[in-house]
């Protein structure tokens, strides 16, 4: 897991970085907090670790609660775990897709409490939320075959569909499907002003600057 839009470098190590009393593997995975805070959705950090069987265990980044999820089957108050990903392994892509498999109905009659796992990668990039939405966009579809791809429903639901966290009109943090029936509903300003506080956000003292999102 990297900061930024590149990949990590063979042997370099990314940066443990403190935030609200966490010390989260990479500034990545403090910029994703930084994003879900101004978003206003509550999140834990790496709550729960899970015994996928053949000797796989993985232990998910973060679990968000009371997500609306506004794709295919409307949702609300659904915890979702969310994997962060600025560089994905095989290692990481097997626990990942075992995970999902695990928790996605084969019927996908989903529901509150089988949601598999969202995977992120870098904070997108755009001065506008449209550019954010092509940014999401243009890596959602884009995936090296037996690696789940970041910002796809596919790993949520086994629907191979965009996925574009947000926050709606109502101000409830929201999983959008990608088309214009439901990124309508996406409050276009808070949005933005969450993925433009996660990319500017510092470190150097320990907690993101302060401010209203």
């Amino acid at each position: 897991m990297t900061e930024g839009n590149t990949s990590p470098a063979k042997g370099l190590k990314a940066i443990e970085t403190y935030y609200k009393g966490y010390r989260f593997r990479s500034r990545l995975e403090a910029r994703w907090a930084v994003f879900f805070d101004a978003c206003g959705v509550e999140w834990e950090y790496e709550p729960e670790g899970f015994d996928l069987g053949d000797g796989i265990r993985y232990l998910p980044d973060f679990l968000l609660h009371d997500v609306t999820i506004h794709h295919g089957d409307y949702l609300e108050h659904c915890d979702l775990y969310v994997e962060v990903k600025g560089h994905m392994t095989g290692e990481a892509a097997k626990k990942i897709l075992r995970f999902a498999e695990l928790r996605i109905p084969e019927d996908f009659d989903v529901d509150p409490d089988s949601l598999g796992v969202l995977v992120v990668g870098n904070i997108p990039d755009g001065e506008s939320i449209n550019e954010v939405i092509r940014s999401i966009r243009k890596v959602a579809y884009d995936s090296d075959e037996g690696c789940p791809c970041s910002f796809n429903f596919e790993t949520v639901d086994g629907d191979n569909f965009a996925a574009y966290p947000g926050v709606d009109t109502d101000g409830v943090f929201t999983l959008f499907g990608d088309d214009s029936s439901y990124l309508g509903y996406m409050d276009p300003i808070r949005t933005n002003r969450a993925y433009t506080r996660a990319r500017q956000a510092r470190f150097e003292f320990g907690e993101a600057p302060e401010g209203r999102f």
